[in-house]
């Protein structure tokens, strides 16, 4: 596969929607969104319940096609991309698959798979593997049954799992759903940990005040774009008041 579309220009975008819309039968989702992000950046997107943050996130990775407007992956329609190892996506606590009888660090290896596919790992695959555990602080729990982590340290095992693809772009979808304060205190530590190694995180969140401390810009979205700017600027701006019809800042949205 060549790789020209994606690395022609490594300023370029990472994700961009351009007039982007989308609904379900008559009902509109998303309205004519555009939005563009940056190699490096650290975007938040925060919004009511119904408000189409998820929808946008599908739509970002080409899950679903837009009715209106183009969405593109660096540099290619999302809906065409192929080069999946370059996307880490870490879902929901409450969706993460919590029966799988397997290892974490068997969890971990699945991130190799883009590049060697289903065939025997190298020990240099294995040395990637292990180097993610330790990123994540989770080499301690590497042959533990990921079925008997807590939440915290589950989410913590899926970024492993993302880093070991050697992804530039990591989409976490209100990966703190069920997450204990304290896991959700170091859950941010260290996603801006990987961002300052210029990792990209775009971040559906729920948790509007972790959101406004650790994200640099923030996305506010009910079904259009409400507010686009930095978490500095969404603190004191009124796209609270007017997406979720409430001007305060300290908890999650429901």
């Amino acid at each position: 596969m060549s790789t020209q579309e994606f690395d022609a220009d490594p300023d370029a975008p990472v994700i961009e929607l351009s007039g982007v819309s989308f609904g379900y039968a008559a009902t509109p989702v998303v309205k004519d969104v555009s939005l563009a992000v940056d190699p490096g950046e650290y975007v938040a997107v925060v919004g009511p319940n119904g408000s189409g943050k998820s929808t946008l996130l599908q739509l970002t990775l080409g899950l679903l096609e837009p009715d209106a407007g183009t969405v593109r992956l660096f540099g290619s329609h999302a809906d065409r991309f192929d080069n999946g190892e370059r996307v880490g996506y870490v879902a929901q606590q409450a969706s993460a698959a919590r029966e799988m009888p397997i290892t974490v660090r068997e969890v971990v290896k699945m991130g190799r798979f883009p590049h060697v596919g289903f065939g025997r790992l190298s020990s240099e695959d294995w040395a990637i593997v292990d180097d993610a555990l330790s990123t994540v602080g989770m080499s301690a729990f590497a042959d533990r049954r990921i079925t008997r982590l807590s939440g915290g340290q589950r989410q913590r095992a899926f970024i492993a799992r993302a880093l070991a693809g050697e992804a530039d772009l990591l989409v976490l979808d209100e990966p703190t759903v069920g997450v204990d304060a304290e896991s959700v205190d170091a859950f941010y530590t260290l996603l801006g940990a990987l961002n300052a190694e210029r990792i990209t995180v775009l971040l559906i969140e729920h948790d509007i005040a972790a959101v406004a401390e650790h994200a640099d810009r923030v996305v506010c979205l009910n079904r259009e774009v409400y507010f686009d700017g930095s978490s500095g600027e969404f603190v004191e701006s009124d796209a609270l008041a007017r997406a979720f019809g409430t001007a305060s800042i300290g908890g999650e949205d429901g």
